[in-house]
């Protein structure tokens, strides 16, 4: 299944690999589908092609880039709070230094408002908290208790507050149904094979390897019939016809490998920072892009986490700097731009034999850009004493990872109905984004 290699457990927390191969660790999410028709590829019925009305307003909309860190990231790791003796306690070889421990910023946290901590691994990204770009929001998650990687990545991806729940599709994909069909046929974008749970029953998302694939392999007669066949009729076909053949045409003009970020940015080659730069193309096209989803893989750090450097050390590095690179490429751009990073749940609090961590609860979610009030950890904290732990041993959540989403959805994607997308939700607003775009 291809969801296994998300993770590198049985999905339960017992191991069935002994150490990660970062060899060849790669995105969740590659390769788009087509289907052909004598020699002329077109877009799958199902696809953006078929379904899309084009919407004339296209420039400056709002884009989230959602980021999902598969395998449960370690929040106690990102955003430690070094202010609690419990932290230390309970974490004796894998507890990141504290800030008044003094030495180079790259061996300790970095001091975030004297209680929190940034990971040195995330020091690319401190600025960016500093400067009010980025914000925090800590002990946060849903209510799925099953310790599942499937079952908690179902549950958040759904838009749910437990497994148990009821709710169809996915929670982009009742945003994107939500607020009309009139759309780019890359709307949505998922750089993957697999389309992610969080688009799943969208008619407007495109889940692609890489934006190369996405295009029409024919003879320049053959474009030439398609664009008379599409250059009249106002029928949902004709229009998504003609706008398809528009990006088509556009992309053929710029290969996205030969792309040269802007400033000086420089993004990692690695899946992660591929995918970052890959975003920041499609944004630049003005094709109609609002939702980019991207993975990252291998979060699930059962054995030899390791503190300023090792497994987590390189994943947490990596996310940082391609983070890092996006914003610097995208500039004045960013500022429509939201990236916001989450995960199916944390690690417990305290390590194991294997100098790992195990399945949590609680974790962190990661606010990068447009709209974001920054420079503040939100958390209603609820300490890591033994009797405010839940579970086996897990950071309790006090704040309710659709909360975050939903504020999100109302002041940056022009959401006309929060209970379309999370029906069963008592939404309450943290003021983690400013006042509502326009």
């Amino acid at each position: 299944m291809a969801m296994k290699n998300w993770t590198y457990c049985d999905g339960e927390g017992g191991l069935d690999r002994t150490s990660p191969d970062l060899t060849t660790r790669r995105q969740a999410l590659v390769a788009a589908s087509a289907l052909a028709l004598g020699s002329i590829w077109w877009a799958s019925p199902k696809s953006a092609l078929a379904k899309t009305v084009v919407r004339k307003d296209k420039t400056n909309r709002n884009v989230l880039v959602s980021v999902f860190l598969r395998g449960g990231a370690d929040g106690l790791n990102l955003v430690a709070p070094y202010g609690e003796d419990e932290y230390y306690k309970l974490r004796p070889s894998l507890a990141l230094k504290s800030p008044k421990s003094g030495g180079s910023e790259t061996s300790r946290l970095s001091d975030l408002d004297g209680f929190f901590g940034l990971s040195p691994a995330l020091l690319p990204l401190l600025g960016a908290f500093r400067d009010g770009r980025m914000g925090i929001i800590h002990a946060v998650g849903s209510r799925d208790t099953t310790h599942s990687h499937f079952e908690a990545m179902a549950t958040m991806e759904r838009g749910l507050n437990t497994g148990g729940d009821e709710g169809s599709g996915g929670w982009l994909a009742r945003h994107l149904n939500a607020t009309g069909d009139s759309e780019s046929p890359l709307r949505a974008v998922a750089l993957s094979s697999i389309m992610p749970d969080s688009l799943a029953g969208a008619t407007q998302a495109l889940a692609i390897e890489s934006i190369t694939q996405y295009k029409l392999e024919m003879e320049e007669a053959q474009r030439d019939t398609l664009r008379k066949l599409y250059s009249r009729g106002d029928d949902p076909v004709s229009r998504a016809g003609r706008e398809t053949m528009e990006v088509v045409d556009r992309l053929r003009k710029v290969d996205p490998a030969k792309y040269a970020p802007e400033a000086g940015a420089s993004y990692p080659d690695t899946p992660m920072g591929r995918a970052f730069k890959e975003t920041a193309f499609l944004i630049k096209q003005d094709i109609g892009l609002e939702i980019a989803c991207l993975d990252g893989t291998g979060w699930d750090t059962h054995v030899t986490q390791g503190t300023v450097d090792g497994w987590l050390f390189g994943l947490v590095r990596d996310l940082a700097e391609s983070m890092a690179a996006f914003e610097k490429d995208m500039g004045g751009e960013m500022s429509r731009v939201t990236v916001c990073v989450q995960t199916e749940f944390g690690r417990r609090v305290y390590e194991n034999s294997g100098l790992g961590t195990d399945h949590g609860s609680g974790s962190v979610m990661l606010l990068l850009g447009g709209g974001v009030k920054g420079g503040k950890v939100y958390a209603d904290w609820p300490g890591l004493i033994p009797d405010k732990l839940t579970g086996p041993g897990d950071l309790q959540i006090t704040t309710d990872y659709r909360n975050i989403l939903g504020e999100l959805l109302i002041k940056r994607l022009e959401t006309p109905s929060l209970s379309d997308v999370f029906p069963s939700l008592r939404y309450r607003e943290l003021g983690v984004f400013g006042p509502k775009s326009t």
